[in-house]
């Protein structure tokens, strides 16, 4: 939802920093691979016990993904471009919730399910994208929802810094992305119907 209905608030930051990888010569695919780098480094963080420093860095790897979109726009977008990108963002994401499983053992079960729920949710967004005839500036038919990558960070971010809230934290996540699903699938029979 933050992604679809704020973006335009946050684009003259975005747009800033491409200009600026840009400038500095990377390309959009080097600057995904940095984005997933830093994602893993803020995973590693929050499992060694430092979950604020953790949470920064991955704030960092979201500008550095929402900025390789906009670089590869600014050059030239590749199919590769964009599977490397949404291959790297679950990394970062479930990368997140091991570090977190790692930590602390006592929420191992529920962090599982939000694992499969990630994996669950993304076969959806996926197979949707194949089926409805992309109209967008994005690689593929992007299907909005509550749960966006912007949710996901809050939700990871709340898990991490708020320990003691754990299990609400990421219970909350869990019926976010199944409302998602829904959202999703409604959205997709809906299109179909009219023509897809």
């Amino acid at each position: 939802m933050l992604d679809t209905h704020a973006r335009r608030y946050v684009d003259p930051l975005i747009e800033a920093v491409a200009r600026a990888l840009r400038a500095a010569g990377l390309s959009a695919n080097t600057v995904t691979i940095l984005g997933m780098l830093t994602g893993v480094g803020a995973a590693a963080l929050v499992a060694s016990g430092r979950p604020w420093i953790g949470v920064v860095l991955l704030w960092f790897s979201g500008l550095l993904d929402a900025a390789d979109g906009t670089l590869a726009r600014m050059t030239r977008s590749t199919p590769l471009g964009a599977i490397m990108d949404i291959t790297f963002d679950r990394v970062v994401e479930l990368s997140m919730v091991f570090a977190l499983a790692w930590r602390y053992p006592e929420a191992r079960l529920i962090m599982v399910a939000l694992a499969g729920t990630i994996a669950i949710a993304m076969s959806l967004f996926l197979s949707i994208a194949a089926a409805l005839r992309n109209t967008s500036a994005k690689a593929f038919h992007y299907a909005p929802g509550l749960g966006e990558r912007s949710e996901a960070f809050v939700c990871l971010s709340l898990m991490a810094v708020d320990t003691a809230h754990l299990t609400l934290w990421t219970g909350v996540f869990l019926a976010v992305m199944v409302y998602t699903m829904f959202q999703r699938l409604r959205y997709a029979m809906r299109a179909l119907a009219a023509g897809g």
